[in-house]
């Protein structure tokens, strides 16, 4: 069970100037819609901690600095709050910040693989794939949220996401050497990496979601409108990027496998 109800107190004070949802139905998506991020974002947190801990371990190997690592203890950390701040708006609109369960991640070590390697697949799959799809959703839904209270928290997330994206795009330049046989066994990974990435969003992005107008104001989305929006996040600009740095991506999407 994940209780954050105590944690959510005061975390975003100015979310109590908002007026009530009076429709009901509306009133429970906007509900169900932030918990969901809520579980989603603090589960996060674990990821990153032990992304944290990987590069720890083999820093001296891949040439990690005591800076990056604390960069990913920092985002760790940002996630944490990610998921105090959904919890907060699941509050302000009359729901409980619990969910029966955390969405738990079985964080791989890639034992199969050299050291740089595995940090190289973890960065490609947390950083690179996961973390730039959240920066393009969630860019789209505040993009269509008047300007307010709501929009201003749910920017604030927005732009921790970019942090944690750009983080991926930046060390991937730094730590993938030259080396086409290290880059051809990145792509045959990115099968796996990709299949999973497409299964996690799919399945928080229903195809039958579909609020109101009048939700967008609350940061909900269509799962149709979303789902078109992670296709073409994915093939307009994680491909394109992971081939320019030689990493056979455009093959690896066409070939990613079922998890």
């Amino acid at each position: 069970m994940l209780d954050l109800q105590h944690e959510v107190i005061d975390a975003y004070p100015n979310l109590a100037t908002i007026p009530a949802i009076e429709n009901d139905q509306l009133r429970q998506m906007t509900q169900r819609t932030w918990l969901g991020r809520m579980v989603n974002e603090y589960g996060s947190s674990s990821v990153f901690a032990s992304f944290a801990d990987q590069c720890t371990t083999h820093a001296a190997i891949v040439g990690i600095s005591p800076v990056e690592i604390e960069r990913l203890q920092q985002f760790a950390n940002e996630e944490k709050r990610h998921g105090i701040l959904c919890g907060a708006v699941v509050e302000t609109f009359g729901g409980s910040a619990i969910a029966d369960h955390i969405t738990s991640y079985s964080f791989p070590m890639h034992e199969d693989a050299s050291p740089l390697e595995g940090i190289l697949r973890n960065l490609l799959s947390i950083c690179c794939l996961s973390e730039t799809v959240a920066v393009a959703l969630i860019a789209a839904e505040r993009e269509d949220m008047p300007d307010g209270v709501l929009k201003d928290l749910l920017t604030d997330i927005w732009s921790d996401e970019c942090g944690h994206a750009h983080f991926g795009w930046r060390h991937l330049n730094d730590w993938l050497p030259n080396d086409p046989i290290l880059k051809n066994k990145l792509g045959e990974y990115l099968t796996v990496a990709f299949g999973h990435l497409e299964a996690h969003e799919l399945a928080h992005l229903p195809l039958n979601s579909n609020p109101p107008k009048e939700g967008l104001q609350y940061g909900l989305c269509s799962g149709q409108a979303a789902r078109a929006l992670f296709y073409a996040t994915v093939e307009g600009i994680i491909i394109p990027q992971l081939e320019h740095h030689g990493i056979p991506a455009k093959w690896a999407w066409e070939n990613r496998l079922d998890p």
